[in-house]
């Protein structure tokens, strides 16, 4: 198949196509990140190889969330425009007998062709673990858990927290790209601790390169006192990526969830986040 994501399904029936929901989780760490990568393994690879072999015709995926290197995935959402003659109910039995062990389709269904696993998504949530255990993450959680080395304060993280919640150019915590904003509006910053875990969880419309990892990096160092409350924030101000931002490692990080409006507001949402965005 060669059409992109954009151009409408073709109705269902003698061979038509359906676009398709699939509901997918993987674990990141022998991963180059989703996107397709000469010579690298990547889950956008492996989906679409597996896909394309199983049905026996090319298939093209588009993914709510570009995930980088080693970060994690348990609610991941695709979409792709499939024939309507697939039993989809089965489909994802079919798929795990091919896929490999470290990534999983949960479910495969038909939604309407106005969905778009990218722009119809109303908002991401991610889930970023640390330990500051003076020894370090469980060995069953060393995959997805940051090991820090130094007390952290919850109470101070989540005070600069609070303060970078809210419409913002995040310039200053993103790699930027070629024609892309950096504007976002993040809906949630907040971290629980239980024991010596602990947890952010971080909600936005949409998320730049980078961004989550970077925040956590800039809060940990409040956390464990080197940088006062007030300091993330004060790099909003910023119009370029500060050098004083230390990006987390990846392999704390996990897409939990992506949020997605009612089918008739689907078409709608979509050209709404097609837009360029200013403050």
């Amino acid at each position: 198949m060669t059409r992109t994501a954009d151009e409408p399904v073709v109705p269902p029936g003698d061979g038509g196509l359906v676009r398709v929901r699939f509901d997918l989780a993987y674990d990141g760490t022998d991963f180059s990140g989703w996107a397709r990568q000469p010579e690298r393994r990547t889950v956008c690879g492996v989906l679409e190889d597996t896909l394309s072999m199983v049905l026996r015709e090319d298939v093209q995926l588009t993914v709510a969330g570009r995930t980088d290197a080693g970060v994690h995935a348990s609610g991941q959402v695709a979409h792709a425009d499939l024939p309507s003659t697939v039993d989809f109910e089965k489909f994802p039995h079919r798929l795990a007998r091919a896929l490999p062990a470290d990534v999983r389709v949960f479910s495969a269904r038909v939604v309407p062709p106005e969905f778009d696993a990218r722009f119809s998504a109303l908002r991401r949530h991610y889930e970023y673990r640390v330990t500051d255990a003076v020894h370090g993450a469980h060995p069953l959680r060393r995959l997805d858990t940051l090991s820090w080395p130094r007390k952290l304060s919850l109470d101070a993280i989540n005070e600069a927290s609070a303060l970078l919640l809210g419409e913002h150019d995040f310039c200053a915590f993103c790699k930027r790209r070629e024609g892309a904003t950096t504007i976002r509006e993040l809906q949630r910053l907040e971290w629980r601790r239980d024991g010596d875990v602990l947890t952010a969880h971080v909600s936005a419309d949409a998320f730049c390169h980078s961004m989550v990892r970077s925040l956590v990096g800039a809060l940990l160092a409040v956390g464990e006192g080197r940088k006062p409350a007030s300091w993330p924030a004060t790099l909003l101000s910023l119009h370029e990526r500060s050098s004083q931002v230390t990006v987390a490692p990846p392999h704390g990080l996990c897409l939990v969830r992506v949020d997605y409006p009612a089918d008739a507001d689907l078409a709608a949402r979509s050209e709404l986040t097609r837009r360029v965005r200013t403050l």
